[in-house]
């Protein structure tokens, strides 16, 4: 039954028969394709595995291990529907073909029942994430990580865990949601009510960019609202084919959100924004929940965007640094929002923006890509960083807590002399200075 379901939903994203011939003889993703640069398979474009997808459907082709792999070997960046003439809406296609591979025997292996487990019962569960956490807090804080490393015992166990675990951020001395408060009144004459999403990752790993995005909004004369029982947005059990959980958490989130009157609800996370948005398309056959999740998706913005699209009257204090840009994939491809941070950046007196090249090529991160398929991310971050470096930028900027992590991993192995920040740490220096 759940098979038949997954095929279902696959066949409804699907283009039609006129767009799937011009797609065959078009082939402009092919240049924007990471995976295809990589292997110049056709398989492994986005058309190749289009072809996939529709011949699953047409029971033309088995749920193979090959086409399994093919669906997870995409990053899902989405550079692809960026390029497309015809606006095929790949993403959603590649999420439902990651259902059905999961539905399928073809799904059945240790890892990705691991990698299920982990999402659904650590990363989408405020408490066990927490509890998981702390624990994880105390391993790089105790001495013992250092000594773990120290002693190359990680080395022994196939699998890259030494390079994998180098990438786990360091988890937070405390939870953003253990800080702020429900209300953050507007600390000048109040022009937007808006919500605030702790998230799940961003809340324990990030929770000093939490607390400066609520900063910012409140310099800016908004007040916030940080709704206790939300949850994490439902971005990375929909990205790794499980659906279920990712429209189970969407719909909590609205019912908490929805008990609050606001204008807008920002994100400082582009995966979640991302996601966010499409509660409404992924709702619109829930009877109960489909005007709710489309009232949801209209209020959301990323902080870069809500900054852009409202013209505060504030003043800007100076910081004089030269950086350089990195588009997260899910800001860029996903959400469409390219010149709104460039725009605030600009704003901030003595910011020099040098902007590199391919900045909307993806870093490799992908959500969680880059622990799954660690060789093949490790090849974008490389090509990344030599980017990065032909800025001279001892700065580099990026919305995404995946890309955060993956370039200040990319950064340390190359030993480079470069910052990673989020956009809002250098909007908030301003901010603070100009009212010194």
């Amino acid at each position: 039954m759940h098979m038949r379901n997954t095929l279902e939903e696959l066949k409804k994203v699907l283009p039609d028969d006129s767009i799937m011939s011009q797609c065959i003889h078009c082939g402009i993703c092919l240049s924007s394709c990471p995976t295809y640069e990589f292997t110049k398979l056709e398989r492994s474009s986005p058309r190749g595995r289009i072809r996939l997808m529709r011949s699953v459907v047409e029971g033309k082709l088995p749920v193979t291990k090959t086409f399994a792999d093919e669906m997870n070997f995409c990053l899902d960046c989405q550079a692809c529907e960026t390029a497309c003439p015809a606006g095929v809406r790949y993403g959603l296609m590649v999420e439902a073909a990651r259902n059905i591979v999961d539905s399928s025997q073809a799904g059945r292996t240790f890892g990705n029942y691991l990698k299920k487990y982990i999402l659904k019962y650590v990363v989408a569960s405020k408490r066990n994430l927490k509890s998981v956490s702390r624990i994880l807090f105390l391993y790089q804080n105790s001495g013992l990580q250092k000594f773990i490393r120290k002693s190359g015992l990680l080395k022994l166990i196939p699998g890259n865990l030494n390079n994998i675990e180098k990438l786990t951020p360091p988890v937070s001395k405390k939870f953003s949601d253990s800080i702020l408060p429900e209300i953050i009144p507007a600390r000048k004459e109040r022009k937007f009510k808006t919500a605030f999403l702790t998230g799940c990752l961003m809340n324990v790993m990030f929770a000093d960019i939490n607390i400066e995005t609520v900063e910012v909004l409140t310099l800016l004369g908004c007040e916030v609202v940080v709704p206790d029982g939300q949850v994490c947005c439902g971005s990375l059990n929909e990205h790794n084919g499980d659906r279920h959980t990712a429209l189970d958490l969407a719909k909590k989130n609205i019912d908490v959100f929805s008990k609050y009157d606001y204008d807008f609800l920002i994100s400082n996370s582009a995966g979640c924004g991302a996601f966010m948005k499409q509660y409404g398309y992924l709702l619109k056959d829930d009877e109960k929940y489909r005007e709710k999740a489309e009232n949801f998706s209209k209020k959301i913005r990323d902080i870069t965007e809500f900054i852009s699209e409202n013209h505060f009257e504030v003043q800007w204090g100076r910081v004089d640094e030269t950086v350089t840009y990195h588009d997260a994939c899910h800001l860029i491809h996903s959400q469409k929002i390219f010149e709104q941070p460039r725009n605030v950046l600009k704003r901030i007196p003595g910011i020099i923006l040098n902007e590199m090249k391919e900045s909307t090529w993806c870093c490799g991160s992908a959500g969680i890509y880059n622990v799954l398929r660690y060789n093949d991310s490790t090849e974008l971050l490389n090509r990344k960083i030599n980017n990065i470096k032909n800025t001279n930028a001892p700065i580099v900027v990026t919305g995404n807590p995946g890309c955060i992590s993956q370039l200040k991993n990319g950064v340390r192995n190359n030993k480079l002399n470069v910052k990673v920040l989020h956009p809002v740490t250098l909007i908030k220096r301003s901010l603070t200075r100009a009212e010194k």
